[in-house]
């Protein structure tokens, strides 16, 4: 069954919960509740979308929370409800060379500190060569612009999770 098709069957519990898994913000799992049923994944992605955008600062920061670090090798970071999809997502990067995986680390610690929060990509299809220069230059952000790049990987990653519930 399609994943809109359950969406929009689940009972109400269920479907916070399967929208949940997808993305961490309690704003964003609330008026995606409220826009069921979909009807087409067209409908499902589209929402999701609207929604996202709605949000303010803080729902994006509760969702990027939800995340574990690129490149957390500690299965026990994310979340045990989207464990295995961090696995899969960061799979690339599991295995790439200690360097690189040394590289990220520092990066990431770079980022936090700047920023406040975790580095967020869609790691999904990607090396770890390249998103490890997507960090290095994702640093040399300000703030302002800083927030909205990683609010768009968010919101990819949470369409990635959408077509990917089961």
């Amino acid at each position: 069954m399609e994943s809109w098709r359950r969406l929009d069957e689940a009972a109400a519990g269920d479907a916070r919960l399967s929208l949940r898994r997808c993305c961490g913000s309690s704003r964003w799992v609330d008026g995606m509740l409220a826009r069921r049923p979909f009807g087409s994944m067209v409908a499902l992605l589209g929402a999701a979308r609207v929604v996202w955008n709605a949000l303010d600062q803080n729902d994006w920061l509760e969702a990027f929370a939800d995340h574990p670090q690129i490149g957390e090798r500690d299965p026990a970071a994310a979340p045990a409800d989207t464990r295995e999809w961090s696995r899969r997502e960061q799979a690339a990067v599991a295995a790439a060379e200690p360097e690189i995986r040394h590289a990220l680390d520092k990066g990431n610690r770079e980022y936090a500190s700047k920023f406040g929060y975790i580095f967020l990509i869609c790691a999904t299809g990607r090396s770890p060569e390249s998103i490890l220069a997507d960090l290095r230059r994702r640093l040399q952000n300000d703030a302002a612009t800083e927030i909205q790049v990683a609010a768009e990987e968010q919101a990819r990653i949470t369409a990635l999770r959408l077509q990917a519930l089961t």
